[in-house]
């Protein structure tokens, strides 16, 4: 099967939620990976993966034709503002990654119910 068969198919079958929690749960394995890997260049690679992830939320969410409720918006530009300010604290070896995991396990947890 083409790779452009995979994609059509898959995009026919998953709703939105469950494309997100893929998303998380691809860029929530590539930080796993980082841990106890002393890898700057898998670290930079999923933490830069992480970031445009949260990014797209971020703009999403700032959209006025957005249809979640005023607060979840607020809350999820937040938690975008903050993932890419602890992330610069991780690259810069100043922080750990496990938060970074924590959140987005959070947000699958939430995409699952």
């Amino acid at each position: 099967m083409s790779l452009h068969s995979y994609t059509v198919a898959q995009n026919t079958t998953e709703n939105p939620r469950q494309t997100e929690y893929r998303l998380f749960a691809q860029v929530t394995r590539s930080l796993l990976e980082c841990k106890g890997e002393d890898s700057k260049s898998l670290l930079a690679k999923s933490i830069h993966w992480n970031r445009r992830l949260w990014l797209a939320l971020q703009a999403d969410c700032a959209l006025e034709n957005n249809l979640l409720p005023d607060e979840t918006r607020a809350g999820i530009i937040s938690l975008a503002i903050w993932v890419d300010k602890h992330s610069r604290k991780v690259l810069r070896g100043e922080a750990e990654i496990e938060p970074l995991i924590d959140v987005n396990r959070s947000i699958m947890e939430g995409l699952s119910a």
